[in-house]
């Protein structure tokens, strides 16, 4: 049994979505002693990248099922860049077929979607199908855990090194609670339709071989969906040498949180101390927010433009977490170039709005221009400069 403290939330950087914005919270409330049952727990806000407890963040451990969040993210981030398709029928391999523990029971030969193989690996931990789609979007299985191991890098997991697509125990193959939540925290802001599978139950598939079509039952290992309020996911994980894991995520109202345990002693501790992380964090925190993405705050001046003003609006949306009850409002300021010089395209940065709360800057994002527009022909900016002169 360790101990779990909360930690000062200090000033952190939003990376990834658009322009930097900085977050804060106004004053940390006092946590309670929390004794955690497992080698590494984590709570964290994903918008806002903050640390809301920690115990042993940084201890490199062998991670089971969990690693299948990086092979997630890897798999929808080759859909989102179409480099393939839902669609696209993956035919499975001997080595695929070959995976012990978790699995679908997959025959070499055998044809699957991508959708069905991704519903198979996020709901029943299906180590066959994360290994059939690592190859179909690398072209083998090392080519794909070396993509892992440089995506790991590229978020900042540095107690992360992956040996295997699935998480079978294998000797190095280690990650950390912190290195889970930030590669949870990717998948959960740039793919938020993992949640079409990590919230499924029961599903099932069709196995197609030489003996004919079967029917295989699919059921999710996630316990926290029937048990938890707000559960979505993420994902579970268990071997002998990793015992009981999970990456868990919820949301209630704005507020989404992920909670990592890892080297729990067994399943009902393990989602026991995932729901008590949650429970502080819901119990003690809310998010403040901004103007949504696209909200037009102003407009600027546009030199020698065909347009002389354009619209500008907030690029992204400003998070900020403060202490649950506290009835302060989001105050913002705008900080407006003072002109464009025309051709302007449209996206283009002309300023900033800065969020304060408690009198203190909180968050800021681009301001942007709604629209574009082309240079004005030299006789119109005449015109524009007689009419100019004319009404002074």
């Amino acid at each position: 049994m360790r101990k779990i403290r909360a930690i000062s939330i200090m000033i952190a950087v939003m990376a990834g979505l658009g322009s930097a914005q900085a977050f804060a919270q106004t004053e940390a409330p006092s946590a309670p002693k929390f004794t955690v049952d497992a080698k590494a727990a984590l709570l964290m806000e994903p918008r806002t990248g903050q640390i809301l407890l920690e115990q042993n963040p940084n201890e490199a451990l062998a991670p089971a099922s969990v690693t299948k969040i990086m092979t997630m993210l890897l798999v929808y981030e080759a859909i989102s860049d179409g480099r393939i398709k839902w669609d696209d029928k993956v035919t499975v391999s001997e080595h695929a077929a070959s995976m012990g523990g978790s699995q679908v029971y997959l025959e070499a030969g055998e044809q699957q979607s991508v959708r069905d193989l991704v519903k198979c690996m996020v709901i029943s931990s299906a180590n066959d199908a994360s290994v059939a789609l690592a190859e179909f979007v690398s072209g083998s299985e090392d080519a794909f855990v070396a993509n892992m191991n440089e995506r790991a890098k590229a978020l900042g997991m540095n107690d992360t090194v992956f040996k295997n697509a699935c998480g079978l125990d294998a000797p190095g193959h280690v990650t950390s609670a912190k290195d889970i939540a930030l590669m949870t925290r990717e998948i959960l802001l740039k793919h938020p339709e993992v949640f079409e599978f990590s919230t499924i139950w029961m599903d099932s598939i069709i196995h197609r071989t030489a003996r004919g079509a079967s029917e295989f039952g699919l059921s999710n290992t996630n316990r926290l969906l029937k048990s938890y309020t707000g559960a979505t996911g993420m994902k579970t994980g268990s071997t002998a040498t990793a015992m009981y894991c999970i990456s868990a995520t919820a949301k209630r109202d704005d507020m989404e949180l992920i909670a990592v345990i890892l080297g729990s002693p067994n399943p009902t501790t393990r989602f026991g101390e995932a729901a008590k992380l949650l429970d502080y964090g819901f119990a003690t925190y809310s998010v403040v927010l901004g103007e949504e993405a696209g909200t037009v705050k102003s407009s600027v001046n546009i030199l020698k433009g065909e347009k002389e003003f354009l619209p500008v609006a907030v690029r992204t949306q400003v998070a900020c977490l403060v202490a649950k009850g506290n009835k302060n409002q989001l105050e913002s300021r705008i900080e407006l170039f003072e002109t464009l010089s025309a051709p302007v395209a449209q996206g283009t940065k002309a300023g900033e709005v800065v969020y304060m709360f408690d009198g203190k800057e909180v968050g800021r994002s681009d301001l942007v221009t709604t629209t574009g527009t082309v240079k004005a022909g030299l006789g119109d900016q005449m015109l524009r400069l007689l009419r100019k002169w004319v009404q002074n």
